[in-house]
């Protein structure tokens, strides 16, 4: 039997089991878009008023997406901006084809430097 045809392994199946957990309500979805679609730190007031969902079932929720790192938590004076961490968003896709054994996505690169005629290699 291959290696790749096993399970994963135990440490990155349970680290994998929480970002999705923390996925699994509605609410952290929009939360998540929210703040991805506006690229700017947002307090819960802002998150309440675009959601359309009351303030004691938002509150909650950003707790929740922070603990998973899926947003960041900026303490300004009384209230709590939370934005998106782009790298760990950036690596929930490839987690998903691991966990699905699909291939994972190239991961973009620097682009290569383009030749220009006549110039030496």
């Amino acid at each position: 039997m291959k290696e790749d045809d096993g399970p994963l392994d135990r440490i990155t199946a349970a680290e994998y089991a929480t970002w999705f957990k923390a996925l699994a309500d509605a609410t952290r979805i929009q939360i998540v878009s929210l703040l991805a679609r506006r690229a700017a730190p947002l307090n819960v007031g802002e998150i309440v008023a675009a959601v359309s969902v009351g303030q004691s079932t938002v509150s909650a929720h950003p707790k929740v997406l922070a603990e998973v790192r899926f947003v960041l938590a900026e303490p300004r004076g009384t209230a709590t901006y939370y934005r998106i961490n782009d790298a760990c968003v950036d690596c929930f896709p490839t987690a998903a084809d691991i966990v699905m054994a699909r291939p994972v996505p190239a991961q973009p690169g620097p682009v290569p430097a383009v030749q220009t005629p006549g110039e030496d290699q």
